[in-house]
């Protein structure tokens, strides 16, 4: 393991008690969602979130078991949206292993990720903390009530307000809740918990940034899809719109600004190479980076200790990881 991601280290046997916990929500259930189970978590996933959430929690001064308990849930949660993810946009691999709903049929991959959720909100209850399970299923209705906007109203939209609204919902919703949770079971004050929240939605809004970056500049077999795929898809995302900020005049941004889409693959594997040759990649890394900057401000506000340190290392691996 590469020192710029050793925060992983002191959490190890944290993460595979939350491996565990989350293979365990199958038992005495159909032996197909046990099967379904395992192989989602056999698939891999650097486990950011429940390392973030176990790192707050030990920081604050959280229970253990409540802190494995939140994490777990935090971390199926996510799967759970991973399922559902996949099957809307027809993904037939994730980190080079097939999807389940390439596997099984559209309804039983449905049903497969709505099960997910309940044992989720199962694990959430069992923290016996009434802030953290209603934080927890308002950021539910966050990521679902994103996704349905996403689908519906932001196609080909070149708006940065609607962006940064929808990489929240995406994304810094679910890190914001890693870190408010895990506080809102710590000992700690409604001060502290506003300043670990925050801190979790900047890294949050950062990660996103990345992975949008890295759907340019990544090649497809490390991406496991097309490069360019979300402006394939119709999404503009922050590199496409610095591109479009400061190239008006190139015809394929014109098409895109007059709120059009692009209907052609041609035209669309034209605009990933001019961006991806462009300064918007550049840009793009520069807004993630000012993220990051934010939450590093706000963890030096805490005290010092051991688990800090590794949030800050994390939270600078957050611009410098590969994928």
């Amino acid at each position: 393991m590469s020192t710029t991601a050793s925060f992983f280290v002191p959490v190890q046997d944290q993460i595979h008690r939350v491996e565990h916990l989350m293979r365990s929500q199958a038992e005495g259930h159909n032996p197909d969602l046990k099967a379904a189970l395992d192989h989602l978590i056999s698939s891999g996933g650097k486990r950011i979130r429940p390392t973030l959430t176990i790192l707050t929690g030990r920081m604050l001064g959280a229970d253990e078991d409540r802190l494995v308990t939140l994490a777990a849930a935090i971390e199926l949660l996510h799967t759970a949206t991973l399922v559902h993810d996949d099957l809307i946009d027809g993904s037939l691999l994730r980190r080079g292993i097939p999807t389940l709903n390439s596997r099984w049929s559209p309804g039983a991959t449905v049903l497969t990720g709505d099960f997910l959720f309940a044992r989720a909100a199962k694990l959430a209850a069992d923290t016996e903390s009434v802030p953290a399970i209603s934080l927890f299923a308002t950021t539910l209705g966050v990521i679902v009530n994103g996704e349905i906007t996403q689908l519906f109203t932001s196609r080909c939209r070149a708006n940065r307000e609607e962006y940064y609204q929808r990489i929240y919902a995406k994304t810094a919703s679910l890190f914001e809740t890693c870190t408010c949770c895990a506080a809102l079971i710590s000992p700690v004050s409604a001060e502290t918990t506003t300043l670990v929240r925050q801190y979790g939605y900047d890294i949050g809004m950062a990660f996103q940034i990345i992975d949008d970056v890295f759907d340019f500049t990544s090649d497809q077999s490390q991406l496991g899809k097309p490069v360019g795929s979300d402006l394939r898809q119709g999404l503009i995302t922050l590199p496409t719109l610095f591109f479009l900020e400061n190239h008006p005049d190139d015809e394929d941004a014109q098409e895109i600004l007059a709120g059009d889409c692009l209907h052609y693959d041609e035209q669309v594997s034209r605009l990933v190479e001019k961006i991806r040759s462009s300064e918007a990649i550049d840009l793009a890394m520069a807004e993630a980076n000012r993220f990051v900057d934010h939450a590093l401000e706000k963890l030096q506000q805490l005290p010092e200790c051991p688990e800090r340190d590794h949030l800050e290392q994390l939270t600078i691996y957050i611009t410098r990881r590969n994928s």
